[in-house]
């Protein structure tokens, strides 16, 4: 099957399938798609630049609590979530520069400890964030005087942005931006003297990674209308990066597979009651022995077995041929 005939048949099935669902699966969906955007950011960071970030849920806390505190404050959504994605993307640069003096697990904790930092602002500083009492009754907005209210309306506006996001993800991946960004996650000193500049490209990777948690968070704080700290802890960043290496780092579907693991997956292994969350975590413990590489490296690796036993059966014949030929010449 072709990539775009099961591209749109996933499309045509994200269009009908809230039809037959009831709230709560329609929210689960409009939940799955914010985590999409959030993984992408991250995908962007960790999977093409190579960046190793643990901090992601402080992003999409800071997107979520921008939003939140300027509908309260009676600015309109449509200014209070372009203005969490700029807060955000200025935050990720700023987060960047770690990246430029240290690197892999030295790194990991320098995002682990920001997120921490974060988390302990939005927990205490109550005259902001509502500290533990959060904020609630955030707004959700109305489109050209269509309101946004109702689950299943939202859930359409969610998956439109969700597929604008993507739009705009392929577009940089396919420019020389993301050329520079692929060179640099797979060897830094080749693509600097290839004049790839480092310092700018990790720089870039952090922040615009940063900005799509911050749009997934103001959108996620109009979905729940009520937000506090607690989903924006460090174990939230571990689940998204959980989702994105599960899902496959560098492949731009993976974020895709990556949430519905994460979101979804939870949800159906409901039947085991009390067990599910531990069934959920072998799961994911074998899928990372089996496939390091993610879901999304199955094909690749169908693909490098059949090649290798394609070469091997052609080495066989040469070899049997060149017997034949010596044996003829004797």
């Amino acid at each position: 099957m072709k990539k775009s005939t099961w591209i749109a048949g996933l499309l045509l099935a994200m269009l009908v399938a809230p039809q037959f669902l009831k709230n709560y699966g329609i929210y689960l969906l409009t939940y799955w798609l914010i985590f999409i955007i959030a993984t992408m950011g991250l995908n962007l960071t960790v999977g093409y630049a190579g960046q190793k970030s643990l901090g992601h849920a402080a992003f999409f806390g800071i997107g979520a609590y921008t939003v939140a505190i300027l509908t309260k404050a009676g600015i309109s959504f449509w200014l209070g979530l372009p203005a969490a994605a700029a807060i955000c993307f200025v935050v990720g640069i700023i987060l960047g520069f770690p990246a430029l003096r240290v690197q892999t697990i030295y790194l990991a904790f320098a995002t682990l400890g920001f997120n921490t930092a974060v988390w302990l602002v939005m927990r205490n500083e109550e005259w902001l964030t509502g500290g533990t009492f959060g904020i609630n009754n955030i707004a959700r907005p109305s489109l050209a005087g269509i309101s946004l209210n109702g689950n299943l309306a939202y859930y359409y506006f969610t998956l439109a942005m969700t597929l604008v996001m993507a739009a705009l993800l392929w577009g940089l991946l396919r420019s020389p931006w993301g050329k520079a960004f692929t060179a640099l996650r797979d060897n830094p000193i080749r693509a600097e003297s290839l004049g790839v500049d480092i310092r700018s490209y990790t720089l870039l990777s952090f922040a615009i990674g940063a900005a799509y948690a911050g749009i997934a968070g103001g959108l996620f704080a109009s979905l729940v209308q009520y937000i506090e700290p607690g989903p924006f802890a460090v174990g939230a960043s571990i689940m998204m990066y959980l989702m994105v290496v599960v899902g496959g780092p560098g492949y731009f579907f993976g974020p895709l597979l990556g949430a519905a693991v994460g979101v979804l997956l939870p949800e159906w292994l409901r039947f085991a009651q009390a067990w599910y969350l531990f069934v959920f975590g072998i799961a994911v413990v074998l899928l990372m022995i089996w496939l390091p590489d993610g879901l999304l490296s199955i094909p690749d690796r169908l693909r490098a077995r059949r090649q290798s036993r394609q070469a091997s059966a052609a080495r066989a014949q040469a070899a049997l041929a060149a017997s034949r030929n010596a044996g003829a010449g004797t």
